[in-house]
């Protein structure tokens, strides 16, 4: 049973949610359709409503050329929603249908970039008109799309209950295509310049460390040559009046001894001469 409910879902043969809203994100009879809307918590897709104004129609009634609207349009809201991350898709509808009228869809790489543009651009205006994203079932717009449209053989025209999406110059999809490297590029270097500091700072730390322990085993490590060797070099370094008592001491040490047990008094160094004075 649930295998089978979780494979008709949002299908036809589903009667309790609505699939035109599963599709597409939008239903033609709104809050009063007999069926339940299931509204996602989180999606990485997100629906603005109503963004997209097209020009007002001509003095005869028909619509007008608005390829450099839609292209200044496009450009704008594309350096907008790229402030928040990642943009995967963007997409603009064509349909006539109160419901789906100048809806733009945005479809970022993480579900967190979703949020935070959902918590950014939430009670923004944008050309005198509050903006009121939420969040959209929309995830694979092959299947919301309307494929007789792209074809030009659709029948319903604009009041088609599929997504007419408005053609995107191949300008404007590189500018997306370099929206989504110049984010990855900059994820990239965090990261990277991040493990470079990490590795500097551990490898200083292990320069120090084995810098203290050298100097605290210099002389643990050496054997009694180099210890004597070294001992003798810091005497040599040592206050040359102390050199010349431990030199005296020594050479007391060494002097002869008599029977008596008495050591003869030490020669009188000899007086220097004194000098003649001229009065």
């Amino acid at each position: 049973m649930a295998d089978r409910l979780s494979r008709i879902i949002g299908t036809e043969e589903d009667k309790v949610n609505c699939p035109f809203y599963y599709k597409i994100g939008a239903c033609r009879h709104g809050d009063r359709c007999s069926r339940t809307h299931l509204r996602p918590t989180f999606s990485q897709c997100l629906l603005l409503p109503h963004l997209y104004q097209p020009p007002p129609p001509g003095a005869d009634g028909q619509p007008v050329d608005d390829t450099e609207h839609f292209e200044e349009f496009f450009e704008e809201i594309l350096e907008e929603l790229a402030k928040f991350g990642e943009v995967e898709q963007l997409h603009v509808v064509e349909n006539l249908g109160d419901h789906m009228f100048g809806n733009v869809y945005v479809k970022y790489h993480y579900e967190e970039d979703a949020e935070k543009c959902l918590q950014a651009m939430g009670g923004r205006y944008y050309a005198g008109r509050m903006l009121a994203p939420e969040y959209s079932p929309v995830t694979d717009f092959s299947e919301a799309r309307c494929r007789q449209f792209d074809e030009s053989q659709c029948a319903r025209g604009g009041y088609c209950n599929f997504m007419h999406l408005k053609h995107i110059p191949r300008y404007l999809r590189r500018q997306l295509r370099d929206t989504r490297k110049k984010k990855r590029k900059k994820k990239r270097s965090r990261s990277r310049s991040g493990e470079r500091s990490r590795k500097s700072s551990r490898s200083r730390s292990r320069g120090r460390s084995r810098e203290k322990k050298d100097k605290k085993d210099d002389l643990s490590r050496s054997d009694s040559a180099e210890r004597r060797a070294k001992i003798a070099m810091w005497n040599k370094a040592r206050d040359p009046a102390e050199e010349a008592a431990a030199e005296a001491a020594a050479a007391a040490e060494a002097a002869p001894v008599d029977a008596s047990g008495v050591a003869p008094p030490a020669e009188a160094p000899p007086a220097a001469p004194v000098e003649a004075k001229i009065e």
